[in-house]
């Protein structure tokens, strides 16, 4: 089939000619075929005058008519009406670009407009006018097209029609399951604030001494991971809430004394959860991890109030005693930072050459305090332990542990001037508390495992009864006066990292191990 691509630059005199016209010339011309890629201008690759005359000959430029009109849009003419023989700009008139549906319901296919399908519309042209073709395409895109599309207007169906029963009930349950998480939060949140049953009659009685425990009173499941700590609440009234971090990067609170359920979770950091500790208000708890980060959050809520980058990924933390909006973190870095809660900045550093700092302790009083590093010659354990001064970060001491052993973990006892580390050696060394931070070689605390785990030790609230984990999985107790070990209970299969006492219910334990398990023992 010929084609004919019109010139839209032409400016030649066929512009005003009829309709007529153009199709006799068009007929005259029709084995004459232009091609011209899209875009280009007449100066270019196509060079012709004003006239229209190319190299190829004379064609002329029709662009006033239906053949201009259907050339450029390259539709097809056939079974289109004819408009009255010698109208000018047609499709302005009866298309224009401002109404929402066009008059000519035009199909979408590509065609090129022949001679002969131009003389077949001309001829049409004066058989019928304006009119009929608007009333032909109006009867036509009505019989096409829907009421609600040719009218413009969507008919309204209501929301219960739309969502129907099933959604409906959906949303009834949802609602429900809404409510009831509403409603176990609530329940979570007094249980929180209220006092345990089993801990009332304690509080009013002056505490007694401190009891081995012999049983299993009930085991708390939850952790997909290894629980690195547990910690009992320092606050008497709320001494029945049991802090857990573990290495599945949550921290969980649990009511250990008498339901055994845990009251919230807090995924408050990406990596896992190496240390946490409780605040002395009891509400809030700080958290450090191997994602760099160490955050306090608030237990009722479960909001991040302070979260800080310390760029090291942080094995322990410890908060200042006499200040209770600094805390100190350490890691694997040479350097131990202390942070302003209020501000969120590190206000002190404490460098060593170290590798990493296992465990922070402070002493009584908040103004010194002893890190356990990693850093082992081959003679003696130098710089193993080191003790800082809080205000000055000078280094007071690194000539305390002389033998080549690492200490994962530390603790203070509550009421003499020493305080005791646990070894790798298999034992507990203990240590005074002034200086020069003596051993005392005399008193030493074996029977139990280490092997590398991080194993740690506490002392009961009265300071007579010294408990601690082992890598065998058992929990043992010892008289800390005479050394003697006075029980071993076989709490775990997996090894037991934290024996914690209960500070105010006599008998009373918790321990945690490698394999993710929390028993409560009494």
């Amino acid at each position: 089939m010929e084609s004919l691509v019109d010139y839209e630059d032409s400016d030649s005199d066929c512009e005003s000619s009829n309709t007529l016209g153009c199709s006799r010339q068009l007929k005259q011309n029709q084995d004459m075929t232009v091609s011209r890629p899209l875009g280009l201008k007449p100066t270019e690759s196509h060079p012709e005058n004003i006239h229209g005359t190319s190299r190829h000959g004379r064609i002329p430029s029709v662009r006033t008519d239906l053949g201009s009109a259907l050339v450029k849009s390259h539709i097809s003419t056939e079974g289109l009406p004819a408009l009255p023989e010698g109208h000018i700009g047609w499709e302005r008139q009866y298309t224009p670009s401002y109404m929402d549906k066009p008059l000519l319901n035009i199909s979408s296919r590509v065609a090129i407009a022949s001679p002969d399908s131009l003389e077949k519309t001309t001829s049409q042209q004066t058989s019928s006018g304006p009119s009929q073709i608007i009333n032909q395409h109006k009867s036509s895109d009505t019989v096409k097209r829907p009421q609600h599309v040719s009218s413009g207007i969507r008919p309204y169906i209501s929301k219960r029609q739309r969502l129907g029963p099933t959604s409906a009930s959906g949303d009834m349950s949802s609602k429900q399951s809404v409510e009831e998480a509403s409603t176990k939060q609530t329940r979570c949140v007094l249980r929180l604030s209220e006092v345990c049953e089993r801990v009332k009659p304690y509080l009013l009685e002056k505490p007694g001494a401190a009891g081995i425990p012999r049983r299993l009173l009930r085991g708390l499941e939850g952790h997909e991971g290894p629980v690195n700590t547990i910690h009992w609440c320092p606050v008497a009234q709320l001494s029945h809430l049991l802090l857990s971090a573990s290495m599945d990067k949550k921290v969980k609170v649990w009511d250990a004394v008498e339901s055994g359920q845990c009251l919230g979770v807090y995924p408050c950091h990406a990596e896992a959860v190496r240390d946490a500790c409780w605040t002395p208000c009891g509400r809030r708890f700080l958290s450090g991890s191997f994602d760099n980060k160490a955050a306090i959050t608030d237990v009722e809520t479960g909001q991040q109030l302070v979260k800080v980058d310390n760029q090291f990924k942080v094995m322990c933390v410890a908060l200042q005693p006499c200040d209770e909006h600094v805390f100190l973190c350490g890691g694997y870095s040479p350097v131990v930072k202390a942070w302003d809660a209020r501000v969120s900045k590190a206000v002190k550093l404490y460098s060593a050459s170290i590798q990493q700092t296992l465990a922070i302790l402070f002493l009584k009083g908040g103004r010194e305090f002893i890190t356990s590093t990693d850093s082992v010659s081959r003679d003696s354990a130098e710089r193993t332990l080191i003790a800082w001064d809080y205000q000055t970060t000078a280094r007071l001491s690194n000539q305390i542990f002389h033998e080549r052993y690492t200490c994962p973990g530390l603790a203070l006892h509550p009421t003499g001037d020493c305080f005791l580390a646990q070894t790798n050696g298999n034992y507990m060394a203990v240590f005074s508390s002034q200086r020069p931070y003596r051993m005392n070689k005399r008193r030493r605390y074996e029977g139990h495992k280490v092997e590398g785990y991080a194993v740690q030790c506490e002392l009961s609230a009265d300071g007579t009864v010294l408990a601690t984990g082992s890598s065998s999985g058992s929990a043992h107790f010892y008289d800390y006066q005479s050394t003697r070990m006075v029980h071993t209970l076989c709490a775990h299969r997996q090894p037991c990292l934290r024996v914690a006492q209960h500070p105010v219910l006599p008998s009373t334990a918790a321990t945690c191990d490698w394999g993710g398990e929390v028993k409560v023992w009494h």
